[in-house]
């Protein structure tokens, strides 16, 4: 059985963690080299890293407080924002990062999927897609979820998929922050299209909203959030502790404490 993987987010902006609803109403919370430290600690399966304002600012991701992040974390970490070129991904990994994670540099121009899949080999490519209801259809949003494409989010998931990324990061801004449970409905459509892991994030209010998750999507490979670990609500020792308990496989290290 496959082990579903919990994961912290860490949205970036000027350096400082920052926590919203519906990609709006951004809030100060921490410094991300603590909490990636904190997580790395406390049973994390993997930990993601956006510089969430640097697409809509055209500029790269800041380096140093990226540098000094990777070092306090020991578990695979995933890194995204402005990312548009061989040499944004080379400059991410010389940074240590293990993952990185393409949006609106990828909706440019889809081909640095195909490319940075031949050079780091698809396991590192991963396609973030935000998406929200508009008529009746998820649509795909550019820019931290500032701008409408118009693409529809499934067909674009396939793309990404036939040209290369190695997982998705499927986050619902209708569902972003408002702690109500993840967007099932948009989950199963994608984990039915593609055949690699799908990172379900947005809407994670309660260790139920992630039992609900993967007894509903059962083929989804892991449930993503931010403000409810940032503030304490859920602690992730005890969630691992509640899905195993609901029969969900996790894993769980018995070192791993809350102290």
């Amino acid at each position: 059985m496959i082990t579903k993987r919990i994961i912290p987010c860490l949205d970036v902006r000027d350096g400082r963690v920052v926590k919203g609803v519906n990609f709006a109403g951004l809030n100060d919370v921490a410094s991300p080299v603590e909490l990636a430290g904190y997580y790395s600690s406390q049973g994390a399966d993997e930990l993601v890293f956006y510089d969430i304002t640097a697409s809509s600012d055209g500029r790269k991701i800041f380096t140093s407080i990226l540098e000094k992040t990777a070092s306090q974390v020991f578990i695979p970490l995933t890194v995204g924002g402005g990312i548009s070129t061989l040499e944004d991904f080379e400059r991410v990994l010389n940074c240590g990062a293990d993952k990185v994670s393409v949006n609106s540099g990828a909706i440019r121009d889809p081909g640095l999927i195909s490319r940075a899949a031949e050079k780091y080999g698809s396991q590192c490519v991963i396609l973030s897609v935000d998406a929200k209801r508009v008529n009746g259809r998820f649509t795909v949003f550019a820019k931290g979820g500032r701008e409408d494409t118009g693409m529809d989010a499934i067909e674009w998931i396939r793309q990404g998929v036939a040209l290369g990324a190695g997982e998705i990061v499927l986050n619902s801004i209708d569902t972003d922050g408002v702690k109500h449970g993840f967007d099932l409905e948009m989950l199963k459509m994608a984990v039915e299209a593609v055949s690699v892991p799908v990172i379900a994030s947005g809407g994670a209010g309660s260790m139920e909203d992630f039992k609900e998750l993967f007894q509903k999507v059962p083929t989804v490979d892991a449930g993503l959030a931010a403000s409810v670990f940032h503030f304490g609500e859920i602690r992730i020792s005890e969630l691992k502790t509640y899905l195993r308990k609901s029969g969900i496989n996790v894993r769980i290290e018995e070192e791993n404490n809350d102290d």
